[in-house]
């Protein structure tokens, strides 16, 4: 999925992270998703992979080991905010 919720207002955007999650519990498929939100990736992940800017080369690959299932309170926790400091300082904003 190549940023599908990109044009969403950020209520309905929260609202399909959630609905994505539900989905993907019940399928059991693998998903990948990209995008440019580290919150989103950070909530939707069990894996974030970070890529430079060009060109672009894998920066980190991050296994995200948040309590399942996940709901918008994760997103306050300190273990959440760990992996978006992360992710932020590997692509030289924190």
């Amino acid at each position: 999925m190549d940023e599908p919720f990109g044009a969403l207002d950020a209520l309905t955007r929260e609202k399909m992270n959630l609905e994505l999650l539900n989905i993907w519990k019940k399928s059991g498929k693998t998903i990948l998703f990209v995008t440019h939100g580290i919150p989103e990736a950070v909530f939707l992940g069990t894996r974030v992979i970070v890529f430079t800017a060009g060109p672009a080369r894998m920066a980190d690959n991050i296994q995200i080991r948040l309590p399942e299932p996940r709901t918008l309170d994760i997103k306050t926790s300190e273990a959440f905010g760990e992996y978006s400091r992360r992710i932020y300082r590997l692509l030289g904003m924190g």
